[in-house]
Protein backbone atom coordinates (compact mmCIF):
# COMPACT_ATOMS: atom_id res chain seq x y z
CA UNK A 1 0.00 0.00 0.00
CA UNK A 2 1.42 3.41 -0.95
CA UNK A 3 0.94 6.70 0.85
CA UNK A 4 0.51 10.15 -0.60
CA UNK A 5 1.02 13.57 0.93
CA UNK A 6 -1.79 16.09 0.79
CA UNK A 7 -1.71 19.71 1.82
CA UNK A 8 -4.85 21.49 2.96
CA UNK A 9 -5.50 25.15 2.24
CA UNK A 10 -8.44 27.50 2.29
CA UNK A 11 -9.44 30.64 0.45
CA UNK A 12 -11.81 32.59 2.73
CA UNK A 13 -13.04 29.32 4.23
CA UNK A 14 -13.51 27.58 0.86
CA UNK A 15 -11.12 24.68 1.56
CA UNK A 16 -9.21 22.31 -0.68
CA UNK A 17 -6.88 19.35 -0.54
CA UNK A 18 -3.93 19.49 -2.93
CA UNK A 19 -2.07 16.40 -4.13
CA UNK A 20 0.91 16.20 -6.47
CA UNK A 21 0.11 13.45 -8.97
CA UNK A 22 3.30 12.51 -10.82
CA UNK A 23 1.76 9.14 -11.68
CA UNK A 24 0.73 8.27 -8.13
CA UNK A 25 -2.95 8.14 -9.07
CA UNK A 26 -2.56 5.80 -12.04
CA UNK A 27 -5.31 3.20 -11.80
CA UNK A 28 -7.00 4.96 -8.87
CA UNK A 29 -10.66 5.92 -8.76
CA UNK A 30 -10.00 9.63 -8.24
CA UNK A 31 -13.69 10.66 -7.93
CA UNK A 32 -14.08 8.11 -5.13
CA UNK A 33 -10.93 9.37 -3.43
CA UNK A 34 -12.30 12.92 -3.63
CA UNK A 35 -15.58 11.82 -2.04
CA UNK A 36 -13.78 9.91 0.71
CA UNK A 37 -11.11 12.48 1.54
CA UNK A 38 -13.42 15.50 1.32
CA UNK A 39 -16.16 14.03 3.53
CA UNK A 40 -16.65 16.32 6.54
CA UNK A 41 -17.24 13.58 9.11
CA UNK A 42 -15.67 10.43 7.70
CA UNK A 43 -12.72 11.95 5.88
CA UNK A 44 -10.32 14.86 6.14
CA UNK A 45 -12.94 17.37 5.07
CA UNK A 46 -12.79 19.82 2.16
CA UNK A 47 -14.87 21.41 -0.59
CA UNK A 48 -12.68 19.88 -3.28
CA UNK A 49 -9.58 17.95 -4.31
CA UNK A 50 -6.97 19.58 -6.55
CA UNK A 51 -4.49 17.42 -8.44
CA UNK A 52 -1.19 18.99 -9.51
CA UNK A 53 0.85 17.50 -12.31
CA UNK A 54 3.75 18.55 -14.52
CA UNK A 55 2.96 20.24 -17.84
CA UNK A 56 5.44 21.47 -20.45
CA UNK A 57 5.60 25.25 -20.54
CA UNK A 58 3.66 25.67 -17.29
CA UNK A 59 4.47 25.69 -13.61
CA UNK A 60 1.78 23.03 -13.14
CA UNK A 61 -1.43 21.55 -14.48
CA UNK A 62 -4.52 21.77 -12.21
CA UNK A 63 -7.45 19.35 -12.19
CA UNK A 64 -10.33 19.89 -9.78
CA UNK A 65 -12.80 17.41 -8.28
CA UNK A 66 -15.70 18.63 -6.15
CA UNK A 67 -16.50 17.05 -2.79
CA UNK A 68 -19.13 14.84 -4.45
CA UNK A 69 -16.53 13.47 -6.91
CA UNK A 70 -17.72 15.45 -9.92
CA UNK A 71 -15.14 17.14 -12.13
CA UNK A 72 -15.23 20.95 -12.14
CA UNK A 73 -13.75 23.25 -14.75
CA UNK A 74 -12.40 26.01 -12.55
CA UNK A 75 -12.32 27.50 -9.05
CA UNK A 76 -11.15 30.99 -8.19
CA UNK A 77 -10.47 30.13 -4.55
CA UNK A 78 -9.14 26.72 -5.50
CA UNK A 79 -6.54 28.03 -7.91
CA UNK A 80 -5.24 30.44 -5.26
CA UNK A 81 -4.84 27.50 -2.86
CA UNK A 82 -3.26 25.50 -5.68
CA UNK A 83 -0.78 28.29 -6.37
CA UNK A 84 0.25 28.40 -2.71
CA UNK A 85 0.82 24.64 -2.72
CA UNK A 86 2.83 24.71 -5.95
CA UNK A 87 4.95 27.68 -4.88
CA UNK A 88 5.46 26.20 -1.43
CA UNK A 89 4.65 27.63 1.96
CA UNK A 90 6.90 30.59 1.37
CA UNK A 91 7.51 34.18 2.30
CA UNK A 92 8.92 35.19 -1.10
CA UNK A 93 6.73 36.58 -3.86
CA UNK A 94 6.24 34.48 -6.99
CA UNK A 95 4.58 34.41 -10.41
CA UNK A 96 3.05 31.25 -11.87
CA UNK A 97 1.33 30.13 -15.05
CA UNK A 98 -1.10 27.27 -14.43
CA UNK A 99 -2.82 25.18 -17.07
CA UNK A 100 -6.51 24.49 -16.30
CA UNK A 101 -9.44 22.87 -18.07
CA UNK A 102 -10.52 26.36 -19.22
CA UNK A 103 -7.15 27.67 -20.36
CA UNK A 104 -4.04 29.31 -18.95
CA UNK A 105 -4.26 31.30 -15.74
CA UNK A 106 -1.52 33.71 -14.68
CA UNK A 107 -1.08 34.30 -10.95
CA UNK A 108 0.94 36.65 -8.80
CA UNK A 109 1.65 35.59 -5.20
CA UNK A 110 2.44 38.19 -2.57
CA UNK A 111 3.60 37.46 0.98
CA UNK A 112 1.65 38.75 3.99
CA UNK A 113 2.48 39.26 7.66
CA UNK A 114 1.03 35.79 8.34
CA UNK A 115 3.56 33.11 7.27
CA UNK A 116 0.69 30.72 6.47
CA UNK A 117 -1.21 33.18 4.26
CA UNK A 118 -0.43 34.71 0.88
CA UNK A 119 -2.40 37.09 -1.31
CA UNK A 120 -2.91 35.81 -4.85
CA UNK A 121 -3.93 37.78 -7.92
CA UNK A 122 -5.46 35.63 -10.66
CA UNK A 123 -6.18 36.60 -14.25
CA UNK A 124 -9.60 34.99 -14.59
CA UNK A 125 -10.13 35.45 -18.32
CA UNK A 126 -13.32 36.50 -20.06
CA UNK A 127 -16.87 36.42 -18.72
CA UNK A 128 -19.46 35.11 -21.18
CA UNK A 129 -23.24 35.10 -21.17
CA UNK A 130 -24.97 31.70 -20.94
CA UNK A 131 -28.51 30.63 -21.85
CA UNK A 132 -30.95 30.01 -19.02
CA UNK A 133 -30.04 26.65 -17.43
CA UNK A 134 -32.45 23.76 -17.41
CA UNK A 135 -34.89 23.76 -14.51
CA UNK A 136 -34.40 27.45 -13.79
CA UNK A 137 -38.15 28.14 -13.82
CA UNK A 138 -38.58 25.96 -10.72
CA UNK A 139 -37.03 28.75 -8.62
CA UNK A 140 -39.98 31.03 -9.39
CA UNK A 141 -37.95 34.25 -9.55
CA UNK A 142 -40.11 37.35 -9.88
CA UNK A 143 -39.78 38.69 -13.46
CA UNK A 144 -38.64 42.08 -12.13
CA UNK A 145 -35.77 40.56 -10.16
CA UNK A 146 -32.37 40.93 -11.88
CA UNK A 147 -30.87 37.63 -13.04
CA UNK A 148 -27.71 36.87 -15.02
CA UNK A 149 -26.48 33.52 -16.33
CA UNK A 150 -22.73 33.74 -16.84
CA UNK A 151 -19.64 31.65 -17.50
CA UNK A 152 -16.34 32.28 -15.74
CA UNK A 153 -15.03 29.04 -17.19
CA UNK A 154 -17.79 27.36 -15.15
CA UNK A 155 -21.54 28.17 -15.08
CA UNK A 156 -23.12 30.67 -12.69
CA UNK A 157 -26.59 32.07 -12.15
CA UNK A 158 -26.62 35.33 -10.21
CA UNK A 159 -29.78 36.76 -8.64
CA UNK A 160 -30.17 40.22 -7.15
CA UNK A 161 -32.07 40.20 -3.83
CA UNK A 162 -33.03 42.74 -1.18
CA UNK A 163 -31.20 40.99 1.67
CA UNK A 164 -29.01 37.91 1.23
CA UNK A 165 -29.24 36.92 4.90
CA UNK A 166 -32.99 36.16 4.82
CA UNK A 167 -33.00 33.99 1.67
CA UNK A 168 -33.28 30.20 2.10
CA UNK A 169 -30.32 29.61 -0.20
CA UNK A 170 -30.06 25.89 0.58
CA UNK A 171 -33.62 25.29 -0.63
CA UNK A 172 -33.05 27.31 -3.80
CA UNK A 173 -29.72 25.66 -4.55
CA UNK A 174 -31.18 22.20 -4.12
CA UNK A 175 -33.63 22.98 -6.94
CA UNK A 176 -30.80 23.73 -9.40
CA UNK A 177 -27.89 21.59 -8.12
CA UNK A 178 -26.25 21.51 -11.57
CA UNK A 179 -25.27 25.20 -11.46
CA UNK A 180 -23.45 27.57 -9.13
CA UNK A 181 -26.08 29.88 -7.64
CA UNK A 182 -25.22 33.29 -6.18
CA UNK A 183 -27.49 35.82 -4.50
CA UNK A 184 -26.26 39.41 -4.16
CA UNK A 185 -27.23 42.70 -2.58
CA UNK A 186 -25.51 46.08 -2.94
CA UNK A 187 -23.04 47.46 -0.40
CA UNK A 188 -22.28 48.04 2.33
CA UNK A 189 -19.74 50.32 0.60
CA UNK A 190 -20.50 52.15 -2.67
CA UNK A 191 -17.95 49.99 -4.52
CA UNK A 192 -19.01 46.68 -2.93
CA UNK A 193 -21.59 43.92 -2.97
CA UNK A 194 -22.51 41.20 -0.49
CA UNK A 195 -22.86 37.67 -1.86
CA UNK A 196 -23.83 34.18 -0.70
CA UNK A 197 -23.30 31.06 -2.79
CA UNK A 198 -24.58 27.52 -3.27
CA UNK A 199 -21.93 25.68 -5.26
CA UNK A 200 -22.51 22.85 -7.70
CA UNK A 201 -21.23 19.57 -6.28
CA UNK A 202 -20.68 20.99 -2.79
CA UNK A 203 -23.61 23.05 -1.44
CA UNK A 204 -23.36 26.29 0.52
CA UNK A 205 -19.75 27.39 0.94
CA UNK A 206 -18.13 30.30 2.77
CA UNK A 207 -16.85 31.81 -0.46
CA UNK A 208 -16.57 31.25 -4.21
CA UNK A 209 -13.96 32.96 -6.36
CA UNK A 210 -15.55 32.45 -9.75
CA UNK A 211 -18.90 33.32 -8.15
CA UNK A 212 -17.43 36.56 -6.85
CA UNK A 213 -16.32 37.45 -10.38
CA UNK A 214 -19.72 36.59 -11.89
CA UNK A 215 -21.56 38.47 -9.15
CA UNK A 216 -19.39 41.59 -9.44
CA UNK A 217 -19.88 41.63 -13.22
CA UNK A 218 -23.65 41.18 -12.89
CA UNK A 219 -23.97 43.81 -10.16
CA UNK A 220 -22.03 46.31 -12.25
CA UNK A 221 -24.20 45.64 -15.30
CA UNK A 222 -27.38 46.10 -13.21
CA UNK A 223 -26.16 49.36 -11.70
CA UNK A 224 -25.89 48.01 -8.14
CA UNK A 225 -22.31 49.30 -8.32
CA UNK A 226 -21.56 52.37 -10.42
CA UNK A 227 -19.75 51.62 -13.67
CA UNK A 228 -16.87 53.97 -12.84
CA UNK A 229 -15.69 51.51 -10.18
CA UNK A 230 -13.14 49.32 -11.95
CA UNK A 231 -12.54 47.32 -8.77
CA UNK A 232 -15.35 45.84 -6.69
CA UNK A 233 -15.14 44.38 -3.20
CA UNK A 234 -17.18 41.20 -2.78
CA UNK A 235 -18.18 40.41 0.81
CA UNK A 236 -18.86 36.71 1.43
CA UNK A 237 -19.52 34.63 4.53
CA UNK A 238 -15.82 33.73 4.75
CA UNK A 239 -14.42 37.21 4.08
CA UNK A 240 -13.86 39.54 1.17
CA UNK A 241 -12.15 39.38 -2.19
CA UNK A 242 -11.52 42.00 -4.86
CA UNK A 243 -12.62 41.78 -8.50
CA UNK A 244 -11.03 44.15 -11.00
CA UNK A 245 -12.20 44.77 -14.56
CA UNK A 246 -10.13 45.66 -17.61
CA UNK A 247 -10.77 49.25 -18.73
CA UNK A 248 -10.61 48.34 -22.42
CA UNK A 249 -12.21 44.87 -22.19
CA UNK A 250 -14.88 45.08 -19.44
CA UNK A 251 -15.69 41.36 -19.73
CA UNK A 252 -12.16 40.48 -18.58
CA UNK A 253 -11.60 40.17 -14.83
CA UNK A 254 -8.89 39.76 -12.22
CA UNK A 255 -9.57 38.18 -8.82
CA UNK A 256 -7.45 38.97 -5.75
CA UNK A 257 -7.78 37.26 -2.39
CA UNK A 258 -5.94 35.22 0.23
CA UNK A 259 -4.89 31.59 0.36
CA UNK A 260 -4.03 30.06 3.72
CA UNK A 261 -2.05 26.89 4.42
CA UNK A 262 -3.73 24.67 7.03
CA UNK A 263 -1.85 21.37 7.30
CA UNK A 264 0.03 18.54 5.62
CA UNK A 265 -1.45 15.05 5.79
CA UNK A 266 -0.25 11.62 4.68
CA UNK A 267 -2.98 9.23 3.59
CA UNK A 268 -3.09 5.68 2.27
CA UNK A 269 -3.73 5.45 -1.45
CA UNK A 270 -5.92 2.44 -1.97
Amino acid sequence: MSTIRLTKHHGLGNDFLVAFDRGAFAGSDVPELARRWCHRRRGIGADGLLLASDADGYDARMVLYNADGSRAEMSGNGIRCFAQAVAGRQAADAELVVRTDVGDRRLEITATDDPDTVDVRVEMGDIDTLPEPSGWATLGCHPDRPVAHLSVGNPHSVVGVDEVAVVDLAALGDQVPHINLEIVEPGPEPDAITMRVHERGVGITDACGTGAVASAYAARSWGLVASQHQEITVHMDGGRASVGFDVDVPTRAVLTGPATYVASIEVDLR
